[in-house]
């Protein structure tokens, strides 16, 4: 998924200048044991009360490189493929992934983190296009979606870009309307599950980069109903950074809490003013690993909401976006300070 840090018009800059070649709870009473034939997952490094997914593209790499004799590739990657990573259930139809992520977390008594990240016109049509063809498909795979929770513990970032891309106005505007609506249903109808947290994405401040512009986007969109709003999501910006502008929106919106995404932030963004600085960035590196103890008051969680090691895009010799890197992983994995 893509980060946008530049303006719709900076946009069309960029696109025209590619073409010329210049983002602990409590298990379940009655534990439900991982589908048969899937690994244990092993216990989340440092505490973490986040579920670790045994069969992640990371653990699988793992693996292989063990397999192929490759020892230390395989010691470093484990730094990401025993840490407890966000899943994004895809397709029409997010059942079978939730059900298998909710089974594996209630085995190991953990709670699963997730991505609901279906919007209809997600991400303006770029590197991360696609989502549900209309409002009423939403609806209904949100509602697959809360269901397939049922009443186990779960964290859902919500839709990110959604509110960020109607503040810089790259969703267009005959789209308003619907998404504030879609936002503020999902919402509600997550949090029917009893033991679901839903955080909604809020972007990050090098894209939107006054948090007013935010507080009225997100009210329409129903964050009051949420537990709060996520930040920095697929960036890479420090936590510091990420914290004051938390803080001032949160001051705004009745003090909500929020939640952080430090999968890639362990070096800070790219240096300098770069077009694409959000897309597959080189010399980058994992940051604090996830955990719900912060801190910070204000901040419930550190998440590794994007994948380490999943590009970005078609950008800097990367895959499509969402597809495992394995050279791109080692890279953050081997700079990572913690």
């Amino acid at each position: 998924m893509s980060r946008r840090t530049v303006t719709a018009a900076a946009l069309a800059l960029v696109s025209v200048l590619l073409l010329t070649g210049c983002s602990a709870d409590e298990p379940p009473k009655t534990p439900v044991g991982p589908p048969s034939g899937r690994s244990e997952a092993p216990a989340p490094s440092g505490g973490s009360p986040f579920w670790v997914d045994p069969e992640s593209d990371a653990a699988k790499q793992v693996r292989e490189y063990e397999a192929q004799g490759r020892t230390e590739d395989a010691r470093i990657l484990k730094r990401i493929a025993e840490r407890p990573v966000a899943d994004w259930p895809a397709g029409d139809d997010p059942v079978p992934e939730v059900t298998r992520a909710v089974r594996g977390a209630a085995a190991a008594g953990r709670t699963p983190v997730f991505v609901a990240y279906n919007i209809p016109h997600r991400d303006c049509g770029m590197y991360s296009a696609g989502g549900s063809h209309d409002a009423q498909a939403y609806r209904k795979w949100v509602d697959s979606f809360a269901s397939a929770i049922g009443d186990s513990p779960a964290i859902v970032v919500l839709e990110p870009d959604a509110v960020p891309h109607i503040v810089d106005g790259c969703t267009p505007g005959q789209y308003h309307d619907e998404r504030y609506e879609l936002l503020a249903g999902a919402i509600q109808r997550l949090k029917r599950q009893p033991r679901t947290r839903v955080y909604l994405d809020a972007g990050n401040p090098a894209w939107i980069d006054d948090p007013g512009k935010l507080v009225e986007p997100l009210r329409r969109a129903g964050v009051a109903r949420a537990d709060g709003f996520s930040l920095n999501v697929s960036n890479f910006q420090t936590n510091d950074t990420v914290k004051g502008f938390g803080s001032t929106l949160s001051g705004l919106l009745g003090g909500i809490h929020f939640t952080v995404d430090t999968s890639r932030n362990g070096d800070g963004p790219l240096p300098g003013d770069r077009a694409e600085a959000w897309c597959n960035p080189p010399g980058r590196a994992l940051g604090v690993p996830p955990t719900d103890r912060t801190g910070d008051e204000l901040v419930d969680a550190y998440l590794w909401v994007k994948r380490p090691g999943d590009s970005d895009g078609q950008c800097r010799g990367g895959p499509a976006a969402g597809t495992w890197w394995p050279e791109y992983a080692l890279g953050l994995a081997r700079r990572a300070k913690a």
